[in-house]
Order: structure tokens, then sequence, then C-alpha cells
């Protein structure tokens, strides 16, 4: 993309919402209050806002390479903590998508430098379901299985922390597990069961 038109695109995206209301910016600029904290993929053609509809203000956002949530990841629990305990959204969001490229490196047998430490997280939700995916013959439908596990142990990792773990005591916050078809443009619920799995993992995971 030209770098000019970028700057061509904004003025008249500008002007645009100014002309539906003169104050758009104003009212933009006084506060947000997302109901949604959706964690993605970075991948270019996947656009959260734009799948989902979603004005500014809506929706909180982290993207990420195969949208992941590392339990030592400083930027996403971060984050996590700002949205749920701060600004107090109601649901949580990881949204995967098919013929995504993270998932693809991760089942390389190759030395990737420094994406091999954050591609190890895909790595190990494929040794925590190796029998299921290694009875899937065709390798499409195997890495679309994978990309659908790797959404589900994000899942788990949000549940994990203690920011949800408060606000799903205190008032019923929701994680839910999506992917994006990329070639159909749909979404994808998984209906993670978010209630059973919060009971499975207590035991071990529980912080309060």
């Amino acid at each position: 993309m030209d770098l000019q038109q970028i700057f061509n695109n904004n003025h008249e995206w500008v002007k645009e919402k100014l002309k539906i209301n003169p104050d758009y910016f104003q009212d933009l600029s006084k506060t947000q209050n997302p109901k949604l904290l959706y964690i993605g993929c970075s991948d270019s053609r996947v656009t959260a806002e734009e799948l989902m509809g979603a004005k500014p203000g809506e929706v909180f956002i982290l993207r990420n390479i195969a949208n992941l949530v590392p339990n030592t990841d400083l930027c996403s629990n971060a984050l996590i903590n700002y949205a749920v305990s701060h600004l107090k959204v109601e649901h949580v969001v990881v949204c995967g998508h098919y013929n995504c490229g993270g998932v693809k490196a991760a089942m390389q047998s190759a030395d990737l430098g420094i994406l091999n430490p954050w591609l190890r997280n895909i790595r190990d939700v494929y040794r925590l379901h190796r029998v299921e995916l290694n009875a899937i013959k065709d390798e499409e439908e195997k890495y679309k299985r994978l990309v659908e596990l790797n959404v589900q142990e994000q899942c788990i990792n949000v549940i994990k922390t203690a920011d949800v773990q408060k606000a799903y005591r205190d008032r019923n916050i929701t994680v839910h597990g999506w992917v994006f078809d990329i070639y159909s443009g749909k979404i994808i619920d998984l209906e993670i069961n978010f209630t059973k799995i919060l009971n499975d993992i207590m035991e071990i995971y529980r912080l309060s």
C-alpha cells in the first residue's frame, strides 16, 4: 500500500465522520466502554473490527501470531488485567482462523529462530492432543483441527488468570472460543464450555 494513500484515506475518513456527526471525535475521545476483549491473530487478512462489524470503542483488542495467551507473556497478561479488572469487559473471545500461518509454521520441522519459543506453545497444543490429531489423515483437516484445539487451549490459559477467575466469581464474565473461516468469511462458535473447563481446572489452577 502506498503510504501517502494511507494519509489520503485518513483525511477522507475524518471528513466522512464529521459529516455524519460534527462531534464524532470529541465524543470518541471522552472514554471507552468496551464489553468484549478480543484476542486474535495478527494475520493481515483477519481484521477484528471488520469481521465483527464493530465500531470504535466497542472492542478491546489483542492480536499476535496465532492468537496465543502464553502464561509467561507479560503483554497478554497485562492486557487481560486491564480489560477485565479495569474496563470490566463482560466477554473474552479467543478467535483463531483457518489457514493460519503460525499454526502451519509450528508443524514444520525447522529452526525458525526467534519464532521457536513462540511457536512452541502451539507444538505443546499438538502434544496434548496428538492422539486425536495423528488419527486425522488429511493434512488440511489436521491443520484446521489444530487451529480449533489451539483456540481451546488459549481459552484455558485465559481462564487460568486471576483476573478472569475473580471476574467470574464477582460478575459472571464469560470466555468464548471462535474460529474465523477465512474460506467463507463466517465466524464459527466452538461452543467452549467455560463453566465446565473452569470447574475441571480449579483443583490445580484456583487462585482465590
